[in-house]
């Protein structure tokens, strides 16, 4: 199992480490609904150096990309970024990504279960561009990120950048605590906050310089469970779950991404006559309606018809109710339908929600 560059510091801080896509990462410090609170309310501290990051420029980076994910680059501008996915020719996923323009190239980060896989279909899509580079910046990308309310009152003394101009989305390559660093308000919580990318060597310095400076407001280190009830309140898809090599992004409900109207790109054809005819299927947001907290695999069931799956569920301590996303037939797929979980053997009744199941009230820039 690989290690981030913050092992030694999780071990310290008693974190509770696990293996996790092939490295061992903390999944949690305390109680879980601690850290999941604290995020919604204060400030929550993440090493996300497990993430995966690689560089695109040369002379056709911005074709090859238009050609190789979803999502329009053309229409970033430096200093900025958006939600993106990889496709497969018929329209299914590789990943999803985040994609941001720089000055004199383009960053895209990958999920850490992805990144060999992502590599060598990228470089293979990019043979038809004989002057874009792909280059791997992972082993020398470190990644932390704050998230919370309270974010920006906590970072703003430790970086030149003015934290109030950076836009939602936007990032800006300045200096945080002292080095350099790409910083940009980007997440996968549903809350304001920053991504911190630097180097390894600087991991151990940015991670105790903000967590010594924000724990009197109440920053506090968060694990990937509750990062994992964080995102899912805020139904943010998670590959292998919500998404995958079984599902195409009109189904999974990030038609939003797609842009078809840039020209031609990897499965097109594909994911036009999906949006054009509609899916056959759809992810939907259900809460409990009898006792039951639902998890990934567990069977949708509607009038005692097996039907569709749960990719993901959880209890909310948000909410205070057991929610989950799942797949069922476009006509269940209606807010208000009841339907039944299969948990523990037992039909548990359920109804089909609006979603994300919260959202943050948004500032000018947030």
């Amino acid at each position: 199992m690989r290690r981030t560059p913050l092992f030694a510091t999780h071990q310290n801080l008693g974190a509770r480490m696990v293996p996790f896509a092939g490295w061992t990462m903390p999944v949690q410090y305390t109680k879980v609904i601690n850290e999941h609170r604290a995020v919604r309310s204060t400030a929550g501290l993440f090493d996300l150096s497990h993430m995966g990051e690689f560089e695109i420029c040369g002379a056709q980076a911005l074709a090859f990309l238009n050609f190789a994910l979803t999502n329009d680059a053309g229409k970033l501008e430096p200093g900025t970024a958006q939600y993106t996915l990889i496709p497969y020719t018929d329209g299914t996923i590789v990943d999803d990504a985040i994609l941001y323009r720089l000055d004199d190239r383009y960053l895209l980060v990958v999920n850490a279960s992805n990144v060999e896989k992502d590599l060598d279909w990228l470089q293979h899509q990019a043979l038809g561009f004989p002057t874009a580079e792909i280059r791997d910046v992972s082993a020398e990308t470190t990644l932390i990120a704050i998230q919370g309310p309270l974010s920006e009152a906590v970072l703003q003394p430790m970086t030149d950048a003015d934290l109030k101009a950076l836009g939602y989305y936007h990032a800006v390559e300045t200096r945080v605590c002292g080095v350099p660093a790409l910083l940009a308000r980007t997440g996968y919580t549903g809350e304001d906050g920053f991504e911190i990318f630097a180097t390894p060597g600087d991991a151990t310095h940015v991670w105790h310089t903000v967590l010594t400076a924000g724990e009197p407001l109440g920053l506090t280190p968060v694990g990937l469970a509750a990062r994992d009830t964080l995102r899912l309140e805020a139904k943010m898809a998670l590959y292998g779950h919500e998404i995958s090599d079984q599902t195409n992004p009109i189904e999974a409900g990030l038609g939003w991404a797609v842009s078809l109207d840039k020209g031609d790109f990897v499965g097109r054809e594909a994911l036009e006559r999906e949006k054009r005819l509609g899916p056959a299927r759809k992810l939907i947001g259900f809460e409990m309606i009898e006792r039951g907290v639902p998890r990934a695999e567990q069977p949708i069931f509607k009038d005692g018809a097996h039907v569709g799956f749960v990719t993901s569920g959880t209890y909310s301590p948000t909410l205070d109710k057991p929610i989950g996303l799942g797949y069922v037939p476009a006509r269940f797929s209606r807010q208000e339908t009841e339907i039944d979980i299969l948990i523990r053997d037992r039909p548990v009744r359920a109804r089909v929600v609006r979603t994300p199941f919260y959202k943050r009230e948004r500032g000018a820039n947030t």
